[in-house]
């Protein structure tokens, strides 16, 4: 079992910016794949970013890419999610997942983090 934490949501502005944590206990945490997922009122959960268990390499989504940054510090059990020029569609619960390298659903999930932009 992974146990996942986020924390980090809040109210910002248009335009401000957030950092997103997510902390994983349980089993060896660089041997996941982790994942940034958010969920808007009324709309499915939606992927955002995910990085590969070195933390080698990264892929966003189209609307966040040059905007959004994943990173992860293994010795730490911590991903990240720097989010920049925030715009109020990104207004959702964060989630982080984990998921092995070899499959292509994610295994855990995180309780999620609340983000709201105002405009």
């Amino acid at each position: 079992q992974v146990q996942l934490v986020e924390s980090g949501g809040g109210l910002v502005q248009a335009g401000g910016s957030l950092r997103l944590s997510c902390t994983a206990s349980g089993r060896t945490f660089s041997n996941y794949v982790m994942g940034w997922f958010r969920q808007a009122p009324g709309k499915e959960r939606e992927f955002v970013a995910r990085i590969s268990s070195s933390g080698a390499i990264t892929y966003y989504a189209d609307s966040v890419k040059g905007r959004f940054t994943i990173s992860r510090d293994n010795a730490k059990n911590t991903v990240y999610l720097q989010m920049n020029s925030l715009k109020p569609e990104a207004t959702a619960v964060y989630y982080c997942g984990a998921r092995r390298p070899a499959k292509s659903g994610y295994d855990y999930w995180g309780q999620g983090t609340q983000v709201t932009v105002s405009s």
